[in-house]
């Protein structure tokens, strides 16, 4: 059965579920951030899926990205990246990065303490990123 690692719930705000992937926004208000976990128990790698599944998370992927720029802040690069070196459970950040942000040019894990959301803040980006992934 399938079961999101608590350390997404702690750290992110659910969106919603696409074809293959739980959709969550990253609680860190200075990156437009999303995080697909694909609904599939036991995966810890992108082999680990099947062909037909990894074609539907790369087009979620591409989705992740048009919602991340649909959060309202300028994107000068998209980084996708599937990591699992803390939380192992196969998940995809999608993250808009902006030349002069916080942990420009280097990657944001590890670079500083997350920026939760505001609840006015993270209503908006909610609703913002669940209309661009068709989930509103």
């Amino acid at each position: 059965m399938f079961e999101i690692d608590p350390a997404f719930v702690a750290t992110s705000h659910a969106l919603g579920d696409l074809a293959l992937s739980h959709a969550r926004l990253q609680d860190d208000a200075r990156y437009p951030w999303i995080v697909l976990i694909p609904r599939r128990e036991a995966m810890r790698e992108l082999e680990d899926l099947e062909r037909g599944d990894l074609a539907i998370l790369t087009d979620e992927i591409l989705a992740a990205g048009r919602a991340v720029r649909a959060l309202g802040m300028a994107v000068d690069k998209l980084n996708v990246g599937a990591l699992g070196n803390v939380t192992p459970q196969l998940h995809v950040h999608v993250i808009g990065r902006r030349v002069g942000d916080s942990a420009w040019p280097g990657p944001v894990w590890g670079h500083s303490s997350a920026e939760p959301y505001g609840p006015g803040e993270l209503a908006r980006a909610a609703a913002a990123a669940k209309a661009a992934l068709g989930l509103a």
